[in-house]
């Protein structure tokens, strides 16, 4: 790490007389966790954040914790950032706001790493993983909270692991600071597979950060990620899908969109013909979403799984308990393009008579996801296309202020397609859609038809959505 230096943590802070309140504030929690190790091994910004350097955090100590055979907790290290709150007060990083709210961003990075057997030190990965994540916090000003996940798509260390991905949640040991400048929260990072990001992405991330706990090998109580678990959670105890079902069953999912390769045809007139008089402009003025519910589809737009690699910046999805009052918040799909498909009132709504879906394999194993766990709980569910404006959103009846209606269940606001699905449409479709299988590979182009509803979803080659002309 070029910018990033390992130093001895009263070297790094000088005397304890001298610490910035908010320094002093966490590090007087690490002395309370740790009192036989007050200087603990440092990764520090050479050239800090506020001086015109890389790395937004100026420091991340890092602990040998003994863990506690006994409840399976397993030796590991533990690594803290200093940074993302406020640690000087003095408005040099985070404008100072008094101490009632949160200070800085109102929380601070944790990682737990297993301890490998003969290691003297820990190693300083992480270090850099946290700095990562840091920049993004800083770069798009989102705020992570407890049951986010990261798909991050790459081995968290660099190496083979199928440790690729992240989630979110309270540190099990680290309790809340009180500072001059605000609150502080701590925030573990625990590496997951593939297979565990996608559960908490289709039912929520706390309840797979639940189900990793009672799994020693796969993080245990205090969830210690080991780089080298080479089992899901569900190798290991194949019952838990069906928890993770079951889930989905009774309180739907949190996940409310993806970034996808997708697009939509309107069938019901040639697509060269952009003033067709069967365009039915709503009223004098297109219908209008309610605040709430625009901030809602926003919401959804702007999240997403990264589905071809690693982005610059790793996209983030909120895992919200609340699925009413999403918070206003900027993600990591917030652009100009996402923005541009929110209605606006000098876009004409127009309402469809037959449409065309079309979705590459990966985003049309999500289908019934949508349906089951989105739209039978009276929820919204969006496609937003990686490649351009387009995006798709279904709607069920409960979802107030859509532009689609049950009379006119396909509408569109520029390349934005709202589909309406009643209760009963959505089981049918869940029938006819059962072999659509994540786990399994199939023969491509594959098309579903419901004639009497106008609709048709096909499934095709990812070379379809990677064409120019598409």
């Amino acid at each position: 790490m070029d910018e990033m230096r390992p130093s001895s943590g009263a070297a790094a802070h000088g005397l304890a007389s001298l610490f910035p309140p908010g320094l002093q504030a966490i590090y007087s929690e690490c002395r309370r966790l740790y009192p036989d190790q007050p200087n603990p091994l440092q990764v520090t910004a050479i050239v800090k954040y506020w001086l015109g350097g890389p790395d937004p955090l100026d420091y991340i100590s890092m602990y040998r914790n003994l863990g506690c055979p006994a409840q399976d907790i397993q030796e590991h290290w533990h690594y803290i950032s200093f940074g993302l709150s406020d640690l000087y007060g003095d408005n040099r990083v985070h404008e100072f706001t008094g101490q009632d709210g949160p200070s800085g961003f109102g929380f601070e990075l944790t990682f737990r790493l297993k301890r490998e057997a003969g290691e003297t030190a820990p190693p300083t990965w992480p270090a850099e993983l946290m700095q990562g994540l840091a920049r993004y916090v800083f770069q798009s000003e989102n705020t992570f909270c407890s049951g986010d996940h990261i798909s991050w798509h790459s081995p968290l260390d660099n190496s083979e692991s199928r440790i690729q991905h992240m989630l979110l949640t309270e540190d099990p040991q680290m309790q809340p600071v009180q500072t001059p400048f605000g609150l502080i929260t701590f925030l573990q990072i625990v590496g997951v597979c593939t297979e565990e990001l996608q559960a908490a992405q289709q039912w929520n991330g706390q309840g797979i950060i639940d189900l990793l706990r009672g799994v020693p090998v796969a993080g245990g109580p205090w969830l210690i990620t080991d780089m080298r678990r080479g089992e899901t959670i569900f190798d290991i105890d194949p019952h838990l899908q069906e928890r993770v079902d079951k889930g989905i069953e009774t309180d739907g999912s949190n996940l409310s969109g993806v970034s996808a390769k997708c697009s939509w045809d309107d069938l019901s007139r040639p697509p060269e013909d952009e003033d067709d008089s069967r365009s039915i402009c709503i009223g004098s003025q297109p219908r209008r979403l309610s605040d709430k519910d625009t901030e809602q589809i926003r919401e959804a737009l702007r999240k997403g799984l990264e589905i071809n690699s690693k982005a610059v910046l790793p996209p983030i999805s909120s895992q919200r308990q609340n699925h009413d009052r999403p918070q206003s918040r900027k993600d990591s799909l917030e652009s100009e393009s996402s923005a541009a498909v929110v209605p606006h009132e000098l876009v004409r709504t127009r309402q469809l008579e037959s449409v065309h879906l079309k979705f590459n394999q990966e985003s049309g194993t999500l289908i019934p996801l949508c349906l089951r766990g989105r739209l039978l709980h009276g929820r919204h569910f969006t496609y937003k296309s990686i490649t351009g404006d387009t995006a798709i959103t279904f709607v069920s009846t409960g979802v107030e202020g859509a532009f689609a209606t049950e009379e006119y269940p396909y509408a569109a606001h520029g390349p934005w397609l709202q589909i309406l699905l009643t209760e009963e449409f959505v089981e049918r479709m869940l029938e006819d859609l059962h072999d659509l299988n994540a786990s399994e590979e199939t023969k491509l182009p594959k098309e579903y038809s419901w004639p009497e509803r106008k609709l048709k979803i096909s499934i095709l080659p990812d070379s379809v959505f990677d064409s120019p002309l598409q």
